[in-house]
């Protein structure tokens, strides 16, 4: 094998028989993992369940995807394996720098021996998760001859070295994984927009109606202010819709940027906490906040966790039973003490099993005690998003009668890295 070659094509008929029976076991498992990926339309899943496979056909240590930015051209990585993954995402990756970034240019696979010994190795990425790569193997994703991003496999196991098997195996992925992925931003673009314009035409039609009567009718100065409380209700109701539409396609296609940092997430409760409690008050509800002591920081974007926090804080005052309570309880997770807890508990009427199956669905809204839903429904799934985003989980424990507790969990920064 020639050290930073490129991949080329082989004759089966001109292998000998133990390596044939070899790769038609490692293809026939290409072929049921195609089946597989191609029936998943969720962007964040899907890549997971590539780079996993990935890892596992090429027999490597670690694998990764990165997804070049159709506006801005730039390369991302957009999934990686490994607890510590999350550190990557957004990461830019250099064109002309790197190797993600030739194979990109050039549409052409490598496979190289030595990476340190590369100069287009981009060093970056190793700091970022403090290791080492010592070989890797990094092919296109490419649709209609477009390539849309660069599949890697870092490392093979048992300090081995790639071969040629390796290298053409993961191409023949990476083609059913670039349409795999291309299919799963058509169907969420789409699908998106289809509910966006279906959720847009409620207020804009009340915003329409309004403002012909105010235009075409004699009306009392009373009615007159009435019209307009309504248009401006429903206006700030579509800027605010608008604005979720837009956070939920940032996050839905990966184009989220999160700003990490070493943040007290306790400090972010109370901050979210003090901006409900007046809300909380005019309804008699008492919230409080229970906080262990000593905890530690963990690492993620301020912004986007305090918007987590709101959301759920919210949702407990608004859903709340009168003169009620909410319990905000921030504690390492009794279940994994690599991660930080945050629940919110109300004394609501509670949600059914089957609503809360449907809870972190775009556009989903757990009816009223009347039967009608409130909310745009999108603010549950732009949290859990977010959460994932950070490597952790938003989970909910409801009874009706009694009240909700919304949990999420946040991976605590690890000190010594």
């Amino acid at each position: 094998m020639i050290a930073n070659a490129s991949i080329q094509p082989f004759d089966f008929a001109e292998l000998t028989p133990e390596r044939q029976a070899k790769l038609l076991e490692r293809y026939e498992r290409i072929i049921e993992l195609s089946r597989h990926l191609n029936s998943v339309l969720e962007l964040p899943l899907l890549l997971q369940l590539i780079i996993e496979a990935a890892r596992e056909l090429t027999d490597s240590e670690a694998s990764s995807i990165l997804l070049v930015d159709r506006r801005s051209g730039d390369l991302y990585f957009e999934a990686a394996t490994g607890k510590d993954s999350e550190e990557l995402m957004r990461v830019v990756v250099p064109m002309d720098n790197s190797i993600a970034g030739w194979v990109v240019k050039h549409g052409e696979s490598l496979l190289i021996e030595d990476a340190q010994k590369d100069d287009r190795h981009f060093q970056k990425s190793d700091n970022e998760l403090a290791f080492t790569t010592r070989s890797l193997i990094a092919v296109p994703l490419a649709v209609k001859g477009q390539v849309i991003g660069v599949l890697e496999a870092l490392n093979k196991a048992g300090d081995q070295t790639f071969d040629e098997d390796d290298g053409n195996l993961l191409l023949t992925m990476a083609s059913q994984a670039a349409v795999a992925i291309e299919n799963a931003r058509l169907f969420q673009q789409n699908d998106l927009i289809s509910e966006m314009v279906h959720e847009l035409r409620t207020p804009l039609t009340a915003i329409l109606a309004y403002s012909d009567m105010l235009l075409g009718t004699s009306i009392s100065e009373e009615q007159r202010i009435q019209f307009l409380e309504t248009i401006r209700t429903e206006t700030e109701r579509l800027t605010h819709m608008t604005n979720n539409f837009l956070d939920l396609a940032r996050l839905s296609s990966g184009r989220a940027t999160l700003v990490r940092s070493e943040v007290n997430i306790a400090k972010v409760v109370q901050m979210a906490v003090n901006v409900v409690r007046p809300q909380a008050v005019s309804r008699g509800i008492r919230i409080s906040v229970r906080a262990s002591r000593d905890l530690p920081p963990v690492r993620g974007d301020e912004q986007r966790l305090h918007q987590v926090v709101l959301n759920l804080v919210s949702n407990a005052v608004k859903y709340n039973s009168p003169n009620g309570s909410v319990t905000v309880t921030v504690t390492v997770d009794d279940r994994d003490d690599e991660y930080i807890r945050v629940a919110v508990s109300d004394t609501g009427r509670g949600i059914s099993e089957e609503h809360q199956a449907h809870l972190f669905e775009k556009f989903f809204r757990v009816p009223d005690a009347e039967g009608y839903a409130q909310g745009t429904g999108l603010g549950l799934s732009i949290a859990k998003q977010i959460v994932q985003f950070h490597g952790g989980e938003v989970t909910v424990d409801s009874e009706l009668g009694v009240g909700s507790t919304f949990s999420f969990t946040i991976p605590i920064l690890q000190q010594d890295r």
